[in-house]
């Protein structure tokens, strides 16, 4: 594993569970699982060609990770039920948006 996968995995992990311990300190093991579960949003990974493209940003490409999917995802944070789904999945892109980035300043 490189080491850019290895911290952009550590960061899904740990920037929910900040967020989690901050935001929503009276919940925040529920908060973390739930920021964590999200990840299944990576499954619009597996409809391109090749699955994982260490050169590829996802934000902008790939169904779950684009601008419009990114704004649902804010919509959802100001609505009571969907608010942790939707601060994990923002929290989500950002990670990713960093690693894109990340990519393009001093990966290559």
């Amino acid at each position: 594993m490189t080491l850019r996968l290895t911290i952009h995995l550590l960061l899904h992990v740990l920037v929910p569970g900040i967020a989690a311990g901050l935001v929503f300190r009276n919940q925040w093991k529920k908060a973390w699982l739930v920021m964590i579960a999200v990840m299944v949003v990576d499954l619009d990974h597996l409809l391109a060609t090749p699955v994982f493209d260490p050169g590829r940003c996802s934000i902008g490409f790939h169904p779950l990770h684009s601008y419009a999917a990114i704004f649902c995802y804010l919509v959802m944070t100001a609505i009571p039920q969907s608010r942790l789904i939707g601060t994990g999945l923002l929290i989500h892109m950002a990670v990713d948006g960093l690693d894109c980035f990340w990519m393009d300043c001093f990966w290559r």
